[in-house]
């Protein structure tokens, strides 16, 4: 009662002032640009819209992805977990490849968390659907354009990026396929 009272009468420019940073602290502002390069001939995997690193082009990157809520507002897009798969290499999780046809993920950076949703499932909700996926690799969103990362440009922060399997199970025909609005969130 007494800090409204002060808010509202005595500092109202500072209270403005608190609320805007309080805002402020829960984006996530890139952390650097990376400047691309053009890939050796063969070895951009551009299965799934796939990009490739351009040369000369600068990408942004990122240490943060937005906070995670009961329904946290991601872009869901395709990616290969197989061998020879848009995917790269092996997952980061356990360092092996994943069949397409299982329902598994790779997170943004941020909310990849350093490896602690390994393993771990996320509910995944969009059109009109819901799905339970593995987390199995990280989308990375501080670094690209070189081998490790398929000569593809760093990740947006804010990427769920799916097997095919999670696809089909939010009943997306298959020509729509690449990028669509999702919620998720962590499994209880």
């Amino acid at each position: 009662m007494k800090k409204q009272v002060i808010c509202s009468t005595v500092f109202p420019l500072l209270c403005i002032l608190l609320l805007f940073l309080s805002v402020e602290a829960q984006t996530c502002s890139p952390s650097g640009k990376i400047k691309g390069k053009t890939p050796p001939p063969g070895q951009c995997n551009q299965e799934n819209d796939s990009d490739c690193c351009k040369d000369g082009k600068w990408y942004t990157t990122y240490k943060c992805s937005p906070p995670v809520s009961s329904q946290t507002k991601a872009t869901l897009t395709r990616n290969s977990f197989e061998p020879d798969g848009d995917g790269g290499a092996p997952s980061e999780c356990d360092n092996q490849y994943h069949s397409d046809d299982d329902p598994v993920v790779a997170l943004s950076t941020g909310w990849y968390n350093n490896g602690k949703r390994c393993l771990n499932y996320i509910n995944i909700h969009g059109n009109g659907r819901s799905v339970r996926a593995k987390v199995v690799d990280e989308c990375d969103s501080t670094m690209g354009c070189d081998s490790d990362h398929d000569y593809q440009p760093p990740c947006p922060n804010n990427i769920v990026d799916a097997s095919k399997a999670v696809w089909k199970a939010l009943g997306v025909p298959e020509s729509d396929w690449g990028g669509m609005d999702i919620y998720w969130s962590d499994t209880d």
